[in-house]
């Protein structure tokens, strides 16, 4: 059990982490507040994170926490996952967040759930080092939180496949270098049946970038259109079991929304402890905005339910790291703490005033960033009815 720093206060001890946690927790904190936010704003003009940074980040381990020693990596868990969302939610930067968790947690996962020896020997070291960048493509035009929906089409050919189709919103999709893409197999097959994940590298022919995505937040991370066009793959692109990448997808989702729910509390709390500082010094009536009643009783309020909301991202996290279905829990957390944050950034932009709308100020980037948080890994009302299916009554 080990005590964690959290804001500018310490936390109870947690029952959650122990000294491996706590120390990769200061660790990747110290790397954020030294080699992140002296250098996000060059990175947010540029519209990408350079790849020197995700060397850096291989360098120190922080890559591979879900992979095994026998790669590079430490097989960390799901609390580790969370505990690296978290604090890459305190860096301020959205999109710095979306790209690294985008390559650790939600695409590299699927080659160690369901990649062959070979695939795991190939690209693995490689994505552990930094040397990788991987992207997910699941998300169509026609088809986001509807997976089942995927028009997407890979058909067998010359001891290979063929695939043909577009993915939208992709993260990584313009700088990456090897993308899991799901696609339907089955043509035939009905709902969520007949669908399949491949390995596509970049440069694989028939396969092109369409077009870079212009965002509203996430400035610093890259998003495309990708198109494949009679785009073609050896049969060993396929990764797992043909027809039944669907329930892969499913699988991933859960640590995926899990990390969505770290960040998001991550963001928050930097939120409220910039905007706590900020109103402890703001004079305005004879005094300063923090000796308002109205103004404190509203960000402790939002302290307190910050606090509720991190004990279940890590109480989850410690269910899935026990083997038990959190599927509920982890649809609670992507709701709970994707709507909090927004509900956050809202109080935190009104009590900056002004200044909280001007793009010098963290809090003005901030809340642009977090809008997505809401929508991306499954909206809001998605996990609702997620939660709503499982009620035990």
């Amino acid at each position: 059990m080990a005590e964690t720093t959290f804001g500018n206060a310490m936390t109870a001890p947690s029952p959650y982490e122990d000294a491996t946690h706590a120390a990769m927790r200061a660790q990747i904190r110290r790397f954020v507040e030294t080699e992140v936010r002296p250098h996000g704003d060059a990175w947010e003009a540029e519209g990408r994170v350079p790849r020197a940074v995700f060397r850096r980040m291989g360098e120190l381990g922080f890559l591979g926490i879900r992979h095994p020693v026998e790669h590079g990596g430490i097989d960390g868990g799901a609390v580790a996952s969370a505990i690296l969302a978290e604090e890459l939610g305190r860096s301020t930067y959205g999109g710095f967040s979306a790209t690294v968790l985008v390559h650790t947690d939600m695409a590299s996962p699927h080659l160690l759930h369901a990649g062959s020896p070979a695939q795991k020997d190939k690209y693995l070291p490689g994505i552990v080092r930094g040397d990788i960048i991987t992207a997910i493509g699941v998300t169509e035009a026609d088809a986001g939180s509807d997976v089942a929906a995927m028009r997407m089409t890979a058909r067998r050919a010359d001891n290979g496949f063929v695939l043909n189709g577009a993915k939208m919103f992709i993260t990584n999709g313009v700088h990456g270098d090897l993308y899991v893409i799901a696609a339907r197999t089955d043509p035939d097959a009905k709902g969520a049946r007949g669908l399949s994940l491949f390995l596509v590298e970049k440069g694989a022919p028939g396969f092109r970038v369409g077009r870079e995505l212009d965002k509203h937040g996430w400035r610093c991370s890259d998003t495309a259109e990708l198109v494949f066009e009679d785009c073609r793959l050896p049969g060993d692109g396929l990764l797992g079991v043909e027809n039944e990448g669907f329930y892969a997808v499913m699988k991933n989702f859960q640590n995926e929304r899990l990390c969505i729910g770290a960040v998001a509390v991550g963001e928050a709390r930097t939120a409220l402890d910039l905007t706590i500082a900020y109103t402890r010094e703001r004079k305005a009536f004879g005094g300063t905005l923090f000796d308002k009643q109205a103004i404190r009783h509203r960000l402790a309020m939002l302290e307190a339910r910050v606090a509720a909301a991190r004990q279940l991202v890590y109480h989850t996290a410690w269910l899935m790291d026990r083997g038990v279905d959190a599927v509920r829990e982890v649809s609670m957390v992507k709701a709970l703490c994707g709507e909090l944050v927004n509900e956050v950034m809202y109080a935190c932009v009104q009590f900056h005033g002004g200044a909280g709308y001007m793009r010098e100020t963290p809090i003005e980037r901030m809340s642009r960033d977090a809008r997505i948080l809401a929508i991306g890994g499954g909206a809001t009302e998605i996990m609702l009815e997620e939660v709503a299916k499982r009620s035990p009554v």
